[in-house]
C-alpha cells in the first residue's frame, strides 16, 4: 500500500483519499429512499416504485449522451454538471411532498448517476496509468463500500418515520457530501480535464462512434460479460437476494441487513489481498475465477432455500454474501481497468459509456426477471438460472481472452505515463 500510495501522482491522491466521504452520503439515503417516499411522504407503495424506478431508467438514457460529452469537453466539466444536478436532487427530495416533485428531483439524481460513471473512470484513467490502474479502481471499490456502509449505519441509526425531520437531514447530508468532489475539481483538480488534445492526423479523422466501438469484437465480449455480470450480481441485491432469502430461505430481515453488513466487511477487508495477488495476472482468467467463486455462493444460497427457516438457512443466506464478497473483490479490478486499457484518451468517455450501459441495463432487468420467478414460487429456478449466468460469465471471459490485447489483459504494460497520458 506504501508503494501504491508513493506511485501515485498527486492528483490520484485526492481522488482516492475522499472516495469514503462522497459515498459516505450516498449510504445514508440509498436504503430508505423507497421508506422516505411511503412512510413519510404517503405515497403508495406502487408509486413509491415507480418513482425510485426513474432513478434508473434516467441514468440509463443519458449514460451515451455522457460519454461522448465527456470525450469532447473533458470528465471534469461533465462531472461537475452531475454532481450539481445531484446535490439540487436531494436538496430537492428532502422537501418534495407531492409525487411530481420527487419525480423531478430522481430524475436529477439519476442524471448524475448516468454521467458520474464514464466521466469519473475516464478521469482517474486520465491521472492514473499502466498497472496502478487496476490497482486504483479496487482500492476505490473498497472506499466506495466502506463509505456506503458507514453511512448506511448512520442511517439507520439516524432516520425515524415517526420524526420526518430525521429523513430531511439525511438527504440534506447526502447533499453536503457532494459538495466534496465539487470542491476538488474546482479547487486541487481545476487543471485536470480529462480530455486529451487531439492530433493534426485526428482532427482530421471522423469521431468515431458508438456503432464503430461495438464493431471491435474485444468491446462487444466485454459488454457482454458486463450485463451479465450485473443481471446475475448487483441486479440481484435489492430484490432477487432480499426475496428469495425471504420467500425460499425463511429467515429474518435482520438477518438480510446483517448479511450486506458482512458484504461490505468483507470487501473491505479482502480487497487490499486480492489486489495483490491478481496484479500481473491475465484479467480474464480472474474473471473466470470470479464466475466460480460466485457460481459457489448461489449454490451455497440454494442450500437455504431446501432447509428454510433455521440455523442452517440462516448460515446459507450470511455466507452466500460473503462468498459473493470475495468474488466482487476480484471483478472491481478488472473490468474498469480492462475498459480504459482498451480505449484510447480521445475514446475514453465513450467506452466507459458502454460499460455503465451494461451494467445499469443488467441493474434494470435484473430485479425484473427475479420478480416473476419469485412471485410464481419459482425459486429453485431462480438459483439454477444465477449459476448458469455464472457459467455463461465464464465462458465469455475465456472467448474474450482471443482478442483482447496482453496490455487490456493486464500481463504486459505500456511505457510509462504521467499527466493526462503524456509520456513521462
Amino acid at each position: 500500500m506504501k508503494a501504491f500510495w508513493a506511485a501515485l501522482p498527486r492528483e490520484g491522491r485526492w481522488l482516492l483519499s475522499t472516495v469514503a466521504i462522497q459515498t459516505l452520503g450516498r449510504g445514508l439515503t440509498l436504503p430508505f429512499t423507497l421508506i422516505y417516499l411511503h412512510e413519510v411522504r404517503g405515497f403508495d407503495l406502487g408509486l413509491a416504485g415507480t418513482l425510485m424506478a426513474l432513478v434508473a431508467v434516467t441514468g440509463f438514457l443519458v449514460t451515451g449522451p455522457s460519454g461522448a460529452l465527456t470525450d469532447k469537453y473533458g470528465a471534469r466539466a461533465v462531472l461537475i454538471v452531475g454532481i450539481v444536478s445531484m446535490v439540487a436532487g436531494n436538496l430537492l427530495l428532502a422537501y418534495a411532498t407531492t409525487p411530481a416533485a420527487a419525480a423531478v428531483a430522481l430524475v436529477l439524481i439519476g442524471l448524475n448517476f448516468g454521467v458520474s460513471w464514464p466521466a469519473f473512470n475516464a478521469l482517474i484513467a486520465a491521472v492514473v496509468t499502466g498497472p496502478l490502474r487496476q490497482t486504483y479502481f479496487g482500492i476505490n471499490f473498497a472506499l466506495v463500500n466502506l463509505g456506503i456502509g458507514v453511512g448506511g449505519i448512520v442511517g439507520g441509526l439516524w432516520a425515524d418515520v415517526d420524526r420526518p425531520g430525521t429523513f430531511t437531514a439525511i438527504f440534506i447530508g447526502d447533499a453536503i457530501t457532494g459538495l466534496v468532489p465539487l470542491f476538488l475539481l474546482l479547487g486541487p483538480l481545476r487543471h485536470v480535464s480529462g480530455r486529451a488534445e487531439a492530433s493534426d492526423d485526428e482532427v482530421a479523422t471522423p469521431a468515431v462512434g458508438y456503432l464503430a466501438i461495438l464493431r471491435e469484437p474485444t468491446v462487444r465480449w466485454l459488454t457482454a460479460l458486463t450485463f451479465v455480470a450485473t443481471f446475475i450480481g448487483y441486479g440481484q441485491h435489492e430484490a432477487g437476494f432480499p426475496g428469495y432469502a425471504r420467500a425460499a430461505a425463511e429467515v429474518s430481515t435482520r438477518t438480510v441487513g446483517l448479511s450486506f453488513a458482512i458484504n461490505t466487511a468483507v470487501i473491505v477487508l479482502l480487497q487490499f489481498t486480492v489486489l495483490s495477488r491478481i496484479t500481473g495476472r491475465r484479467r480474464t482468467r480472474v474473471i473466470v475465477v470470479m464466475a466460480a467463486i460466485w457460481a459457489a455462493a448461489w449454490a451455497l444460497l440454494g442450500v437455504g432455500g431446501l432447509v428454510p427457516g433455521g440455523a442452517i438457512a440462516t448460515s446459507a443466506v450470511l455466507g452466500f454474501m460473503a462468498v459473493f464478497a470475495l468474488g466482487e473483490t476480484l471483478l472491481q479490478p478488472t473490468v474498469p481497468a480492462m475498459t480504459n486499457d482498451l480505449a484510447t484518451d480521445r475514446t475514453r468517455g465513450r467506452y466507459n459509456a458502454l460499460t455503465a450501459a451494461a451494467f445499469q441495463g443488467g441493474a434494470i432487468a435484473g430485479p425484473v426477471a427475479a420478480g416473476l420467478l419469485l412471485h410464481r414460487g419459482l425459486g429453485s429456478t431462480y438459483i439454477v438460472i444465477m449459476v448458469l449466468g455464472c457459467v455463461a460469465i465464464a465462458a465469455m471471459a475465456r472467448r474474450l481472452e482471443w482478442h483482447v490485447s496482453d496490455v487490456a489483459n493486464g500481463v504486459r504494460t505500456e511505457p510509462a505515463l504521467t499527466g493526462e497520458g503524456r509520456p513521462a
